[in-house]
């Protein structure tokens, strides 16, 4: 039973929503909202490598899905008066298919490479002497006969983007010069984001009504906007096209995402966790099975923003409903229970 990718509230790319994503996504940092201390060191990095006349140091990205990896690969590539070219980890099962990017690479162009921590091994391994000394290795040849050619690669920005940071090897880690966490978002900076995506989609939107929808939002950009969307479906039909508190907070309620942006599988896990486990500890495989999930998806899709937002707590002996994951859900906590978060 494997319902993330049907969620309005899922992080990771939908179908066919690359090309409303471009449409939105801003095209330099100062239009980019939100992640201050991560755009001010971009910013100074930037412009240093321009008067020097070099590339970017090669930068490395992680964070959950949505919150702005590959929009920053964008910018600094428009930043930096490159072009970008853009791949994931899993594509580049061959060591020819990179060497075929690279070679089309000109000086000063970013790579891009999406979940970069799914790459064949033999693939970063050949990445290595490229990243450090812009030469990429071909063997040509089998056995005693076998040549390598070293093969001259354009200086370039590679920007690597990865939901699972601890999966990297440390050797393909270490040869990223810049390397950043992104986090979640705050309303004030969600709101933002709604008010932005709403002008250029030509949504009107009073304060209540981006506040509604940015605070059901998990913290995300990517579902901000997707949100949008639905809520304005429900204005067209409702109010002549305007988005209002009440029309946001009905359209959301009806599309099962609640005031702190849960949905009926969130709402799942924390009430498995409560009555079938007295709260917890459990472990993560224990759930995945009480809910017909695979454990991974829980690990990376759903207990993120769980964690982040306080309704559960990853202890040594397993996962733990807190306090306001019951207030949350209108059950009392136990006495017990409450003595262990004292």
């Amino acid at each position: 039973m494997t319902e993330e990718k049907d969620r309005i509230i899922e992080s990771e790319e939908v179908p066919n929503e690359d090309k409303i994503e471009n449409t939105l996504r801003p095209q330099c940092l100062d239009d980019f909202i939100g992640q201050e201390k991560i755009k001010d060191n971009l910013k100074v990095f930037i412009e240093a490598s321009k008067k020097r006349q070099e590339a970017l140091d090669h930068c490395l990205f992680y964070a959950p899905p949505g919150l702005g990896k590959t929009t920053l690969a964008h910018i600094i590539a428009k930043e930096m008066g490159g072009n970008l070219r853009t791949t994931s980890g899993p594509v580049l099962e061959r060591v020819g298919d990179l060497a075929a990017i690279l070679t089309n690479l000109s000086e000063g162009d970013v790579f891009f490479i999406d979940e970069i921590h799914r790459m064949n091994h033999l693939v970063e391994e050949s990445l290595y002497p490229v990243m450090e000394d812009f030469e990429l290795d071909i063997i040509i040849g089998q056995g005693p006969s076998a040549k390598t050619i070293k093969l001259p690669v354009p200086r370039f920005t590679l920007v690597g983007a990865t939901t699972r940071a601890g999966m990297l090897s440390s050797p393909l880690r270490d040869r990223f010069g810049i390397i950043e966490h992104l986090n979640f978002y705050n309303e004030e900076e969600l709101i933002k984001i709604v008010k932005r995506s709403s002008l250029i989609m030509k949504i009107e939107i009073d304060e209540d009504g981006a506040f509604e929808i940015a605070r059901r939002s998990r913290g995300t950009p990517r579902i901000v906007n997707r949100l949008l969307r639905r809520v304005r479906d429900f204005a067209e039909i409702r109010t002549c096209g305007k988005i209002n508190k009440q029309v946001a907070r009905e359209s959301l309620d009806s599309l099962g995402v609640d005031e702190a942006g849960l949905d009926k599988m969130d709402r799942l896990l924390l009430s498995t966790m409560i009555e079938k486990f007295d709260g917890g500890p459990v472990g993560v495989d224990t759930i995945a099975v009480s809910i017909s999930e695979d454990a991974d998806t829980i690990s990376d899709v759903y207990e993120p923003f769980l964690i982040q937002s306080g309704f559960i707590a990853r202890t040594p002996r397993g996962r733990t409903a807190t306090e306001l994951a019951y207030k949350h859900l209108d059950l009392k906590m136990p006495a017990n229970k409450q003595k262990e978060f004292l």
